[in-house]
């Protein structure tokens, strides 16, 4: 009994904190509290990122193949796809409460939310971010020479010959076996991807003592491409490409004077990175805002406009630019509220 009542006073004294807390941050009873609308844009990006491999006799690929080849490891990023999405929230710096009393405001108020008016209930964030970080991998070409690693070579020794008078320098011829150069490899794989060649040539024009037809025919030019392919790569190197995915919010700001953002930031060796990262270079998203036109007001309509009212928010039309240093990547107009003007409903007026 006296572990159960311990137990009990450990979860008041733990829930206690929380219900004061939740208590200190509600909303007086009996007034309608509500925010004016907030737009934020969602961009949903993907980017590949190529991580290339130097293949290991490049510098001996226009020699031997009369091609030019990449001479250095590289990582780079490149855009794929952008889409851009407005979002209506509740802006919770902009707050107003109303005092619903009987006769004094019409029910059809609750219902304004397509006019500009958000209700007290759960905002919708959308979903979570997902991060895929790179992984760090290097080139392999292992298993892609076309023979051994080794050679042999003739060495000229020289031995002391005795003789009656004097001692006399005999030559001696002696073979090694010493290891191939990197020279030595390449070429012997440059043969090999030119008798390839020569002999799919053959085969598609039927100059070869074999009878290739249908779809053996098929399958010998298709494994000798394999090959010179697979030989190539150890010329030209190869390239692992990796596609990730991120979603980035810009919340723009009434208070700013250059609506410029930068939306996120590309970096090469982490791909897609959030705008406070510095290793990236920036993608800015420009906002030109389209202005509103005052309201034609009459002096008998100010005297008139009396009690309480609603405010709500009248959004402005922008045209929103995103853009990769000078090169324009995406371009659309769309409503955002928190860069418009703001109004008032009267709350006696009886709307249809």
């Amino acid at each position: 009994m006296k572990n159960t009542t311990k137990l009990f006073l450990a979860i008041a004294l733990a829930v206690a904190p929380q219900l004061a807390m939740a208590q200190k941050k509600s909303d007086p009873q009996g007034l309608v509290t509500y925010s004016l609308p907030s737009t934020t844009i969602t961009l949903d990006v993907e980017a590949v990122q190529e991580k290339f491999h130097v293949g290991p006799y490049a510098r001996f690929a226009e020699k031997y193949l009369g091609i030019k080849a990449r001479q250095k490891d590289e990582t780079t990023v490149q855009l794929t796809q952008i889409s851009m999405t407005p979002l209506v929230e509740a802006d919770h710096s902009r707050r107003y409460s109303v005092n619903v009393r009987k006769g004094d405001i019409d029910g059809t108020f609750l219902k304004l939310s397509t006019c500009g008016l958000v209700s007290f209930s759960d905002a919708n964030f959308g979903d979570s971010s997902i991060w895929r970080f790179p992984t760090k991998v290097s080139g392999d070409f292992s298993g892609k020479g076309v023979s051994s690693n080794l050679t042999s070579e003739s060495a000229t020794l020289y031995r002391n010959a005795r003789t009656e008078s004097a001692y006399n320098k005999v030559s001696v011829q002696q073979n090694m076996v010493v290891e191939k150069s990197q020279e030595q490899k390449a070429a012997e794989t440059a043969r090999m991807i030119l008798e390839l060649r020569e002999q799919r040539l053959r085969i598609v024009t039927g100059d070869t003592d074999a009878t290739y037809s249908g779809e053996a025919m098929g399958a010998a030019i298709e494994e000798l491409t394999r090959l010179e392919q697979e030989y190539m790569t150890l010329f030209v190197g190869y390239s692992d490409f990796q596609t990730q995915k991120m979603r980035f919010d810009v919340v723009p700001q009434a208070d700013q004077e250059s609506q410029m953002y930068v939306a996120f930031r590309l970096s090469d060796t982490a791909g897609l990175v959030p705008s406070d990262n510095l290793s990236g270079k920036p993608v800015v998203m420009e906002i030109v805002v389209q202005e509103v036109a005052d309201p034609s007001v009459s002096a008998d309509m100010l005297k008139s406009a009396r009690g309480e009212v609603a405010h709500y928010r009248i959004p402005a039309v922008c045209t929103v630019k995103l853009m990769d240093g000078t090169n324009l990547l995406l371009q659309s107009r769309m409503p955002v509220y928190q860069l418009g003007r703001e109004g008032s409903l009267p709350l006696n007026v009886i709307l249809d």
